[in-house]
């Protein structure tokens, strides 16, 4: 939780994103590259083909970090958890350079019931008819 509490706050200051727009750029360049992050499909590579914008409740995202942190041995609380993200969500909405936020052309997967099966297989279907498309 360290890191997660102080992530956002890194995040939002405009030299820190512009090298690091830079450098995902560039690996880009290189190689063909999937990448997740909250501004990646409406700041990073806004030209992306194929843009996934995956969404979860705050209380679900909450309980599948809490589990995943427990299940490393890290002692912390449900609502600890749920406040650092709904700490973090708050950042990165109104942060004034790249904010969080859907990219028009994104389709939205809201994977609060699904498992990480079902995630993935929503996602290669968007992403196979996105490229049979072009």
């Amino acid at each position: 939780m360290l890191v997660s509490n102080h992530v956002s706050l890194v995040a939002k200051i405009a030299e820190v994103r512009k090298f690091l727009v830079k450098i995902q750029r560039e690996l880009a360049n290189e190689v063909g590259i999937v990448m997740d992050g909250r501004d990646i499909g409406s700041v990073v590579f806004p030209d992306a083909v194929v843009k996934i914008f995956l969404t979860a409740s705050a209380n679900i995202r909450a309980e599948r970090r809490y589990n995943e942190l427990k299940n490393k041995g890290i002692e912390i609380s449900l609502s600890e958890v749920e406040q650092n993200i709904n700490k973090r969500d708050m950042i990165d909405t109104q942060r004034s350079t790249s904010p969080l936020i859907k990219a028009s052309d994104a389709v939205e997967i809201n994977n609060d019931y699904l498992n990480n099966e079902e995630t993935f297989d929503v996602a290669m279907q968007i992403i196979q008819e996105k490229l049979n498309k072009n």
